[in-house]
């Protein structure tokens, strides 16, 4: 049985630190196993498409998305409070061998990202016909 297994990306003073301050948060996300593919869904409210960032480095899959909201003061009111400023998340997830990255596909809807990784087929046994001499 393959097993996508997460990886820690902060140690925990920077965890404690970014908690502390609203810096950065870590998506919820579901983990799903099928025939043929595995199916992740992260939780991301607040981001749009072109702050995530997917990619997959020697085999481990990273979601990343980062965001920073610029401190505009509109018709003549300025912020008392912004505690909206930079937001940030980091998942990293190390990827079965019968993962094939070449196939990940990623789409995101109304603050979640799917992403599809698609099984290899199955390599069945080589049979090798034993000859009598």
């Amino acid at each position: 049985m393959a097993i996508i297994r997460y990886q820690k990306n902060h140690n925990d003073v920077d965890s404690w630190f970014d908690s502390m301050f609203n810096f950065s948060r870590t998506p919820l996300v579901d983990v799903k196993e099928g025939k043929d593919d595995y199916r992740i869904s992260a939780e991301v409210p607040g981001f749009s498409a072109d702050e995530i960032k997917v990619y997959v480095e020697k085999h481990v899959l990273h979601i990343e998305g980062e965001k920073s909201e610029k401190k505009e003061e509109k018709d003549g009111k300025k912020y008392l409070l912004k505690e909206r400023t930079v937001s940030s998340f980091s998942r990293s997830f190390t990827l079965p061998d019968s993962v094939d990255e070449e196939k990940i596909e990623a789409s995101f809807k109304n603050g979640v990202l799917d992403l599809t990784l698609s099984k290899m087929p199955k390599e069945e046994p080589k049979k090798i016909e034993v000859k009598l001499n």
